[in-house]
């Protein structure tokens, strides 16, 4: 890869990083139909190719160095196109190498533990990428705008106490601070979506047959708590975007702008941990010499 390509990715996700310590109010400068001046799909296909290739040669390239995994948090509200994301940016990378996990409502075992436990099974080994669709953030977006859910985490009542919010961002940057800290590269998305644009999807949804299957009346329900969920994305990206582990806000309403923009998030970070394909020494160069020279003495009509 060359210099001039990753400064150009450096470039186009320079504006969506929210540096730490910002304080956010989305909408706000972050603009859910921001295209970087591309005004058409076509203007950035040749972009998205090109990550999609470079997450091709960053995971082979990671998997054989095998120190360093890397965590991919997207977060969003319903309709956002975090399935889609997953399944445009990853399309090129080796499937054996990548593992997407979604979080659904807990369940009765992982309610009998702290609320980051059923993450930690999850995040990747070394070598790998994780892929979290919804992650640990919903406990600080779901159970936030709906705070009865912190009575079913059967919390004694002086860890339901004070400002658990603030705690909670604080165990959270902890946690990634210690995966940081151990080789394990975190990337956070947020799909920023406009309220108008996720209305247009959900009726789509509705209209057409071969997209039913993806409706669900709690949509709507949630949908009516869109303000609230706007403050409490925009709290969550305030607290927790560290210099270890930097959110980045993906204008969403364009579904293809919002795929170049991942691949290029995650390239980037990719192309930071730069892992190397292990060289040999001397001596394993020397079998691989001698398991060539027998090899080649197999070969039909050889003299030997």
């Amino acid at each position: 890869m060359t210099d001039e390509a990753a400064k150009r990715i450096a470039e186009l996700i320079a504006p969506l990083r929210v540096p730490p310590g910002t304080r956010v109010r989305l909408p706000g400068r972050h603009d859910p139909g921001y295209t970087a001046r591309m005004t058409r799909r076509s203007d950035g296909t040749e972009l998205l190719q090109r990550g999609v290739s470079l997450l091709s040669e960053y995971q082979a390239r990671l998997a054989a160095e095998d120190r360093h995994g890397l965590l991919v948090v997207l977060q969003g509200p319903d309709a956002a196109g975090k399935d889609g994301t997953i399944r445009h940016v990853m399309s090129g990378v080796n499937p054996q190498g990548v593992h997407v996990h979604s979080f659904k409502q807990p369940s009765a075992e992982e309610l009998d533990h702290d609320y980051l436990w059923r993450f930690a099974p999850r995040l990747p080994g070394r070598g790998e990428i994780a892929i979290f669709n919804r992650s640990h953030y919903e406990e600080v977006l779901v159970v936030r705008v709906h705070p009865e859910h912190l009575e079913h985490e059967k919390l004694p009542a002086a860890a339901r106490g004070g400002d658990v919010w603030k705690r909670r961002y604080r165990a959270v940057n902890e946690w990634e601070r210690h995966l940081s800290d151990n080789g394990f590269r975190i990337v956070k998305l947020f799909l920023n979506l406009s309220k108008e644009e996720q209305r247009e999807r959900l009726l789509k949804r509705i209209d057409r047959p071969e997209k039913n299957w993806k409706f669900s009346e709690a949509d709507l329900r949630e949908r009516q708590s869109w303000d609230a969920y706007q403050s409490a994305y925009s709290e969550m990206l305030s607290h927790t975007s560290t210099s270890w582990a930097p959110w980045h806000v993906i204008p969403a309403d364009h579904k293809w702008f919002a795929r170049i923009a991942a691949a290029a998030v995650i390239a980037d970070a990719l192309i930071q941990i730069d892992p190397q394909f292990p060289t040999v020494d001397r001596s394993a160069r020397r079998a691989l010499l001698r398991a060539r020279a027998a090899l080649e003495a197999e070969a039909p009509g050889h003299a030997g």
